[in-house]
């Protein structure tokens, strides 16, 4: 263990022209162009400690594979705040002092009795304006938490330059 804390340490302290080089002896490929030094430290850290102390199982790798293959490209992605809505969920905005009602029902969006299949195309239709539908209806990701609808922001001045008071 302390043997991989002086090797890591040690690697900390490398030039990036060092840590190139690293990667080409640890991978046996070229370094992504792109990468940056930091980056290039913490995937040859990861490494060391691979094989350290042993990498993931399995049943981890094939479903990270499986997910990629989902999500990956041409795959689509990853699902947004909308899929956290149950259906039956009622969201409200008000907008130039009208209050904005959408039902959220499966596989889709009811308001003024239509339905929709994002909430982006609402939020365009009530502004005349692209708007983010989540953003517009108050819906977050927050960092580390489950997905929570938030009280619609208000419009700022940004919104009032671009007529969308």
């Amino acid at each position: 263990m302390t043997a991989m804390r002086d090797e890591i340490a040690r690697l900390a302290e490398a030039s990036t022209h060092d840590l190139r080089i690293e990667w080409r002896r640890t991978h046996r490929t070229e370094p992504p162009a792109s990468l940056s030094r930091d980056l290039l430290l913490r995937a040859l850290a990861y490494a060391l400690q691979e094989r350290a102390q042993g990498g993931l199982n399995q049943t981890t790798k094939r479903m990270l594979a499986a997910l990629s293959q989902k999500t990956g490209p041409g795959g689509g992605s990853a699902p947004g705040p909308e899929a956290a809505l149950k259906p039956g969920v009622r969201l409200v905005r008000e907008w130039r002092g009208e209050a904005h009602a959408v039902l959220v029902l499966e596989g889709g969006y009811e308001y003024q009795a239509r339905r929709y299949r994002s909430l982006t195309q609402i939020a365009k239709l009530i502004t005349g304006a692209h708007w983010s539908g989540p953003r517009f209806f108050g819906i977050a990701q927050l960092p580390g938490k489950a997905r929570q609808v938030r009280p619609a922001p208000s419009p700022t001045a940004e919104d009032a330059r671009h007529g969308q008071t």
